[in-house]
């Protein structure tokens, strides 16, 4: 299990414990202990197994746009089940939400040490590149390899979303994200090109105020913006309507958009669209003529609370080649 660190002590006691079990890698007092009292102040993350803690992860700011992996440990037993995984998806997580554009870690270039040669594979493996070295950072028997990975990439975004039903800030959303965001739920394939989706950006405090009236129970009612997503039936051919792929995939787009601005949301259908027809009251709202209906709500705002990505089957139990077997 994943644990958000906040009291300072209880930060430089997991790491003391942790890291003095890993002498391979942090064999310099004066660096180890600099790590310890560091990491009481910079964002924390530890990993709780059965025994105890497993592992701890800190990061912290080194630029406008950049968050460093500044110490990871994990305990040797706990190597390859998963743990620095873990820990890394919810700092990602965090860097992401929190609107950084960059994770860089800086470590040992490969072909110096075998224990920092496992330790850069797994760098690797995470999907961080090689960016420079810097031979005289530390010293030259240890020239300094800086790995970097954008958070704004398509498959880091894919990897990173979350559906958000938190508490929003009070945080305006700007107008031109608020187009971009629904120019990249336009741009979505539909079939046949109907183009079958349409979208209504809702920014107007007092129309903002009246579509959350409606909303029974309650969801996203500090959300400073909403989009509204609208589709029609119309054929592709014979009777044949992909109205529903079509706003689908638009409404995909828009929340890789929302999270890659900097912002979160949450797809928000069936609680609009159930037997008491919310989402008609919302078309009533805003005018939606006739030939549309309403199917989606997407939130769009600043986190205003802490969250962290939910659990996912392994890879290997829902992806094969070939065949099922």
């Amino acid at each position: 299990m994943i644990r958000f660190i906040e009291d300072p002590e209880e930060k430089r006691k997991i790491s003391r414990g942790i890291l003095e079990s890993l002498t391979e890698w942090f064999e310099v007092e004066e660096s180890r202990e600099q790590y310890i009292r560091e990491s009481a102040d910079q964002p924390f993350w530890a990993y709780i197994g059965d025994d105890g803690y497993d592992g701890f992860l800190c990061l912290k700011q080194t630029g406008k746009e950049t968050m460093e992996l500044s110490v990871m440990g994990v305990r040797k037993e706990c190597h390859r089940k998963g743990v620095g995984r873990s820990l890394f998806a919810a700092a990602k997580d965090y860097a992401s939400m929190h609107g950084y554009e960059f994770i860089q870690v800086k470590t040992v270039r490969t072909g110096m040490y075998e224990d920092y040669d496992i330790t850069n594979a797994f760098y690797r493996s995470l999907g961080f590149r090689e960016l420079e070295v810097l031979p005289d950072y530390w010293d030259e028997s240890n020239p300094c390899q800086i790995y970097i990975m954008s958070l704004k990439s398509a498959i880091n975004t894919i990897a990173t979303r979350h559906s958000y039903r938190g508490r929003f800030t009070s945080e305006a959303v700007p107008e031109e994200d608020l187009i971009t965001i629904a120019k990249a739920g336009i741009d979505a394939p539909s079939g046949c090109n109907k183009q079958t989706t349409d979208v209504v950006i809702v920014n107007d405090p007092e129309v903002l105020g009246r579509i959350k009236e409606v909303l029974d129970p309650p969801v996203a009612s500090t959300a400073p913006a909403m989009i509204v997503v609208l589709t029609r039936m119309i054929y592709a051919y014979r009777d044949r309507c992909f109205a529903v792929q079509d706003y689908s995939a638009a409404i995909e787009n828009m929340l890789l958009a929302i999270v890659e601005l900097g912002y979160q949301s949450c797809w928000y259908e069936g609680h609009i669209t159930d037997e008491d027809r919310i989402c008609d009251k919302i078309a009533s709202v805003l005018n939606v003529p006739d030939e549309y209906d309403v199917v989606c709500i997407l939130p769009v705002g600043k986190a205003a609370e802490g969250f962290h990505a939910p659990s996912k089957r392994p890879l290997s139990e829902r992806v094969r080649f070939n065949s099922w077997s």
